[in-house]
């Protein structure tokens, strides 16, 4: 894959998942093998169960997507980190260090 296409490394209970990347066709999300191995494994979301093929989607994932902020608090993500409020993948990685909830998103693999 082109090395100029972001990518996302997703974190469940601060344990690495697996990776969400953006493609040509959009976005693909790919569950991490050893990931897959552990006995107590969840999976990010029911709309995303545990599986070793990727996801793929044109647009980004219902779930991811809705990890971003809304309202007054993605007016201040948007200006403080200078992202188009229509880049959603932008803001995933900006906004989504230390959501709400088990699933955490990370620009870099920790």
């Amino acid at each position: 894959m082109d090395d100029g296409y972001r990518i996302a490394y997703v974190y469940v209970r601060h344990t690495f998942a697996g990776t969400l990347r953006e493609t040509d066709e959009g976005y693909m999300f790919l569950y991490d093998g050893q990931y897959l191995e552990k006995t107590d494994a969840t999976a990010v979301s029911l709309t995303l169960p545990l599986q070793p093929e990727a996801y793929r989607s044109k647009t980004l994932f219902s779930f991811f997507d809705g990890l971003i902020p809304e309202g007054w608090l993605l007016d201040i993500v948007s200006h403080n980190w200078k992202i188009d409020r229509r880049d959603r993948f932008g803001l995933l990685l900006a906004a989504c260090r230390d959501p709400i909830g088990c699933v955490s998103i990370s620009g870099e693999r920790i």
